[in-house]
């Protein structure tokens, strides 16, 4: 019995990993998916609005980058050319719809 709540305790911190990857799509239920991803400096990331809803990204912590408003169906792309954490949200959903890019250097 043990074992078995320990190995379910397993899997969400599995999951908090961040996921490497340039595609982040915004999925129905008003999220970021993967929430959190980690991309080399110099990469391009794209995000989709897989929702019924239109959304937009918006860096934080003094970025002043803001995608126009996506309706379904439409994409995005930013490049980040430093290394650093770069939290972003939609403006429309912030109390839902939270990222991260970790722009991790070479």
């Amino acid at each position: 019995m043990l074992v078995l709540t320990l190995a379910g305790c397993a899997g969400p911190a599995a999951s908090a990993q961040p996921a490497e990857t340039t595609q982040v799509a915004m999925a129905k239920s008003y999220k970021f998916d993967p929430a959190t991803i980690q991309v080399p400096v110099g990469a391009t990331v794209t995000w989709t609005n897989q929702d019924n809803f239109t959304h937009d990204v918006h860096l934080l912590g003094g970025s002043d980058w803001r995608s126009k408003p996506l309706p379904p169906g439409e994409s995005v792309s930013y490049t980040f050319a430093q290394a650093g954490e770069y939290a972003y949200e939609c403006t429309f959903h912030p109390q839902n719809m939270k990222g991260k890019v970790i722009v991790a250097a070479p």
